[in-house]
Formats: structure tokens, C-alpha cells, sequence
């Protein structure tokens, strides 16, 4: 809980930051403190004025309220609700959007008039730049639960406030605007910023569910009765299976962070694929069942999905085709694509192996799973195992099963292992160039014997299924090298594809346009055709998985009624990668040291990458930088994952 220093003491400390240009240590919360030095760094003092030119009215403030429609409408009732709880205790309750403007009050009479003559009132700007700390601007800065009470307000003017803000996150890890409770600070009350905070993640909740209700989601809690509560964990996934939306509960729950949206496979989090959700939702549609997540923590989970929607054809002239030939389906124009799809649907149902090659992002699971389902086992299971997601000491256990009371901490029924569960199926190994050699050894024996022995003995059992294999390595190099079993290679390598990168297919238009379709079903939704020959000429180092993320975003940005998608709707850093244009035939002129520096920048990258198996997140997090600076220094070195 936050406790704010003596008033004498936040004196002495005003005082110093102004002598000296930094806070004393010790008297200060940290967030303060940073909050003090920010101000004064705007060029604030604590006795200055506030420019009216801050304030948004009018019109402008019209087109504020439009683009944040919905985030109004669902926070309406919550403020509502929350200003019952807080009624009569000289206070309000504010909604400020992702800059700080206020955009809707509600308070007690007596308290209003107060508010006013400070500007707490819809239009004002309460970002730091303007006001100095306060819990709306620094709850903002700071993207955290923020609590600022009477004097430690840098603006003296409004020392006679206690203010408690949250930020409201949406389904993609932004931040989208901020709910506060601001009051008298004579009436502090210890639980209030408890109190905003749960509020701003029903707002959350409503917003995240409102605006997925057509999409897959997994709502997760410890306890089977914590789902539908405001505790709950909520996922939205893709319908390949990838993790792309999710409330900060959910976050938590899957131990994930906000860049890891978009990057992480739902297999990779918990012990199921979607195929494998999705059948226990249609068997028992409603109910929580148990999943575990890979370091064995359980949580009772219910899927939400319209499963006659997931099989329905992304547009209407390829309704016949993608009916009866799923990967014609994923067919949009590439002739290396198409040559792809061709050589897969000639050995579906052969027992010949499949092995997909490609960059990391480029569809390799999509074009695996349309494979499964072009052949004569479409009715049979589609098990996905990641390799490189699972821990080596667990690898063993999952993939082969384990007899009852094998070892400590396993299930007292045993485990049929994903070999068998794959039975009169499709396994699909992704990543298969991360397996472990002494796990390369196990799997050889059982694709030659066809015979699958779980751990601590027991009868040996037959296994029949369909094997695709997928890899962003080149395991011919890996086997000459030692690293990978070239008698397994061999085995698994019946038919190889090269699915191409993104910058390298030739149907980005027809691409783009069946993407647009599928994000948005029933909308008819383009880009101008600027945009498109820009976006058409990026590298995207992310690939497919990149460019649906960048346009699942921009598709969000749309007002109600516009179908046309321009620059104005495209993430930050995605329109400044776009709009940073190289001059051509002007090399740049750098001295030795500039060379030497860059020349370490793009070996830490390119470790970094190797090191993470050209897993987006993971190199960012090593380097300690965002996924979104690593695409740009990846942009400008021209680095591929590997």
C-alpha cells in the first residue's frame, strides 16, 4: 500500500529538486520521484500556470469522444457502478484517454465546482507535460497502478487532490486509456486504488470480449468456478492456433508478456493445441476442463467458439474449392507457393513423409494442418508438438507417454504420450531441428518399428499416423555437422517444400485482400494503393505472422463505416519503418569506430537470434530491447531469422 511522506518532508524535497534539479533520496516513493524529475525536465514549476491551449473543446473534443467510442460506451457502465460505491465522499470518477485528456466525469455536486477550477473536467489534458505528477498523467507515464496524494501533486495548485488511477490495456498489450478516481485528500481512503483498479479490468473484460465475440477465445482461472468472474484469464487465438489477444489476467496466468502476443503458439503455453481445445469444446461445448501448463501448474479452462464459422471459406469464389481441397485454400497467387501445395496434395494418404522448410512466421503449422486435412486422415487427430517449446527433461514424458507411477510427480493413471494420441491421424512436429539427439534416437526407433513404449515399461503399442516435420534450419548442413541424426533426416525427409518469406511471394496484393477478408468477415476492407506498394516492398522479418498482426491492428483502427485502411491507421512503428525512406547512390561516410560498432551491433543481433532459433520475442528480450527496435535494426542490417 502506498503510504505518502510528511508534508514537511515533500516540502524539503520540492525544494531540492528545484536547487538541485534531482530528489533526495528516501523521502519519495520511486515513482514520484521519477514523476518530479519529468516535470520539472517539461519545463514546469510548481507555482506556474497551466496554458489553456491544452484544454480540447468544440469539435475537438467531438472527434475525441468518436475515436473512443467504444472504449466510452463500455467504460459508461462501470463508472457508473464505481461512483455508487464512492458517492458522497467528495470525489469523482474520470476517464481519460491514452494521451490524458479527460473524457468523461462523474462526482458529487460540492466536489464538481471544486474540480473545475483546477480543469478536472472533460477536454483538459492531465499528461505529465501539462500537469505535472498526478495519477492520471503518471499512471500513463509510468503504465502501472498509480496512487498520487495531496502534495505529492507537482503543481501545488492541486495539492488539495488524492487521485488514484489504473490504465485500461486492450486485448493486444496497449494502452488504450485511464480510469481515476480523484477526491478531497482529507478523505484518502486506503482500498481506493484496489477499487479503480479492479474496475479498469471489467472495462477490460467488457472491451476484450465485445470485441472478440467471433473470434476463438479461452477464458482460464485456477478454480472452475473463477471463470466468467473478473479474475478470469482470458486468450483470444487465431484460427491456427497462435496466442494474439489477451487480458493481463491471462497474461499472468500463461507467466507471458504483451510482446509475446502474436509470437506464441497456444501449444506452447499449455499441453493442448487448438485442434485438441476445439474437440472438447464441441464434445462438451460450455464446460471447463483442465489444462496444464508445461511446468505442470493446472487450470481449469473454457473455450468459447463458433465452430460452424472456423470451417466456413475466406471468400466466396473459392467456396468450392477450399471446401473440398483445404490447401487450394491457402493458395493466393505465388507460383512457389503453388508448387508447394501441388507436391503436398500428391502424397496425401501415401506413407511418405512431409518436410516444410521456411523462415519462421511464414505459415509452416497453417500449410501443415490444410495438408492433414486434404488427406484421408482429416478425420483423424492433428497433434502439433513444438520441439523447441518443451523442455528438454519433459520431452521424453510427452512425446512417448509413461506408465502408471513411472516417477515422481506423474499422473496416477500415466500418460499416453502425443505419439499415441496421434494415432489414425497427422503428427506434426514443428521445429524438429531443436529435438534433442538422445530424442532423435527414440523417435527414429519408433518411425521404423511403429511401436511406441511409454516410460517405466509396460506392453509396447502399435502407432499408425501420418508424419509432416517443419524446420527453419537446414538440416542437411545440421546432419553433416553432427547436430541432427542423418538417419533420421533421411526418414522424415519424403517430400521437402520451401514455403517462401513474405518479401519474396508474388501474390502480396491477392494476399493482402484475403487476409483484409478473413480479419474482417462481411467488411469489405482495402488499403490505398500507396500503402500497399509500400507495405508490399517491407522486408517483414516476422513474415506472415507479422504482416496479419500489423493488419489485424490497423483493421481496429477503423472507424465505424470505413472500408479503406491508409496510413494514419497503421501501428507507430510500423508507419516510421514505412515512411523512413535511404537515399539512394549516397553511402553513408563512417569512420572505422562507427563501422566497428555497427559491425558488433549486427553479431549481437544475429547471436541473439541464433540463440532464440529465430524466435522474434525471445531475441528482444535477450538484447533488451523491443520486438519493435529489433525489426528495425534488422530492417537496416538485413537480417533474416534463421
Amino acid at each position: 500500500m502506498h503510504t505518502p511522506s510528511p508534508l514537511p518532508a515533500l516540502r524539503q524535497a520540492r525544494s531540492h529538486l528545484l536547487e538541485h534539479g534531482d530528489c533526495p533520496s528516501g523521502v519519495l516513493s520511486e515513482h514520484v520521484a521519477r514523476s518530479w524529475r519529468r516535470s520539472l525536465a517539461a519545463g514546469l514549476l510548481p507555482t506556474g500556470r497551466v496554458a489553456d491551449s491544452e484544454h480540447a473543446s468544440g469539435n475537438r473534443l467531438g472527434h475525441l469522444l468518436a475515436r473512443n467510442h467504444d472504449l466510452l460506451a463500455h467504460s459508461r457502465p462501470v463508472m457508473e457502478y464505481l461512483f455508487e460505491q464512492v458517492r458522497h465522499s467528495e470525489s469523482m470518477v474520470i476517464l481519460a484517454d491514452r494521451r490524458g485528456t479527460l473524457m468523461h466525469t462523474l462526482g458529487d455536486t460540492d466536489f464538481l465546482g471544486r474540480a473545475e477550477r483546477v480543469a478536472l473536467t472533460p477536454g483538459a489534458s492531465w499528461h505529465e507535460q501539462h500537469r505535472g505528477t498526478n495519477a492520471v498523467g503518471t499512471a500513463l507515464a509510468e503504465a502501472s497502478n498509480i496512487e498520487i496524494h495531496g502534495a505529492e501533486h507537482f503543481l501545488e495548485r492541486n495539492g488539495f487532490l488524492t487521485c488514484a488511477a489504473s490504465p485500461i490495456m486492450s486485448a493486444g498489450g496497449k494502452l488504450m486509456g485511464i480510469l481515476d478516481i480523484s477526491g478531497d485528500q482529507r478523505g484518502r481512503h486506503p482500498h481506493t486504488l484496489g477499487l479503480v483498479s479492479t474496475a479498469a479490468r471489467m472495462i477490460e473484460n467488457r472491451l476484450l470480449i465485445a470485441g472478440c465475440r467471433h473470434e476463438i477465445r479461452l477464458h482460464l482461472h485456477a478454480h472452475p468456478e473463477g471463470i466468467g468472474t473478473v479474475a478470469e484469464g482470458v486468450l483470444v487465438l487465431s484460427p491456427d492456433g497462435w496466442i494474439v489477444g489477451a487480458n493481463r489476467n491471462g497474461l499472468s496466468l500463461l507467466r507471458l508478456v504483451p510482446p509475446d502476443l502474436g509470437a506464441t503458439p497456444i501449444s506452447r503455453a499449455i499441453d493442448l493445441n487448438l485442434d485438441e481445445l476445439l474437440s472438447r469444446h464441441k464434445r462438451r461445448p460450455g464446460q471447463p476442463s483442465t489444462v496444464r501448463l508445461h511446468d505442470g501448474t493446472t487450470l481449469f479452462a473454457q473455450v468459447h467458439a463458433d465452430l460452424p464459422a472456423l470451417s466456413v471459406p475466406s471468400s466466396p469464389d473459392r467456396t468450392v474449392v477450399a471446401a473440398k481441397d483445404p490447401l487450394a485454400g491457402l493458395d493466393t497467387g505465388d507460383a512457389q507457393w503453388r508448387s508447394a501445395t501441388d507436391k503436398a496434395r500428391r502424397v496425401a494418404g501415401k506413407p511418405i513423409p512431409l518436410l516444410i522448410q521456411g523462415e519462421s512466421g511464414v505459415g509452416k503449422e497453417l500449410f501443415a494442418r490444410a495438408a492433414h486435412d486434404t488427406g484421408p486422415r482429416r478425420d483423424g487427430p492433428f497433434v502439433a508438438i513444438n520441439c523447441a517449446a518443451l523442455p528438454e527433461n519433459l520431452i521424453e514424458a510427452e512425446l512417448f507417454g509413461y506408465a502408471p507411477g513411472a516417477f515422481t510427480g506423474s499422473r496416477r493413471e500415466g500418460n499416453l504420450g502425443r505419439l499415441r494420441e496421434a494415432h489414425g491421424g497427422t503428427l506434426f512436429l514443428d521445429e524438429i531441428g531443436d529435438m534433442p539427439l538422445p530424442m532423435q534416437t527414440r523417435l527414429l526407433r519408433v518411425l521404423q518399428e511403429r511401436q511406441v513404449t511409454p516410460l517405466g515399461g509396460g506392453k509396447s503399442v502399435d502407432v499408425d499416423f501420418a508424419l509432416i516435420c517443419a524446420t527453419h534450419q537446414n538440416l542437411r548442413e545440421a546432419a553433416d555437422k553432427g547436430s541432427f541424426r542423418s538417419d533420421l533426416y533421411y526418414r522424415i525427409n519424403g517430400l521437402t517444400v520451401h514455403l517462401p518469406a513474405l518479401r519474396d511471394r508474388g501474390d502480396f496484393q491477392a494476399l493482402t485482400e484475403r487476409l483484409l477478408a478473413d480479419l474482417n468477415p462481411g467488411c469489405d476492407i482495402h488499403l490505398t494503393p500507396d500503402l500497399l506498394a509500400k507495405l508490399s516492398r517491407h522486408p517483414w522479418p516476422g513474415n506472415l505472422r507479422q504482416y496479419v498482426s500489423v493488419l489485424r491492428t490497423a483493421s481496429a483502427m477503423l472507424d465505424p463505416g470505413d472500408g479503406c485502411i491508409d496510413w494514419k491507421h497503421l501501428p507507430d512503428d510500423i508507419a516510421e519503418e514505412l515512411a523512413a525512406t535511404k537515399k539512394p547512390d549516397q553511402p553513408a561516410r563512417m569512420n572505422g569506430a562507427t563501422q566497428s560498432l555497427r559491425a558488433l551491433s549486427s553479431a549481437a543481433i544475429q547471436q541473439a537470434l541464433e540463440g532464440s532459433r529465430g524466435n522474434i520475442s525471445e531475441a528482444a528480450r535477450r538484447l533488451g530491447i523491443s520486438r519493435q527496435t529489433l525489426y528495425r535494426k534488422m530492417d537496416g542490417g538485413r537480417h533474416v531469422p534463421p
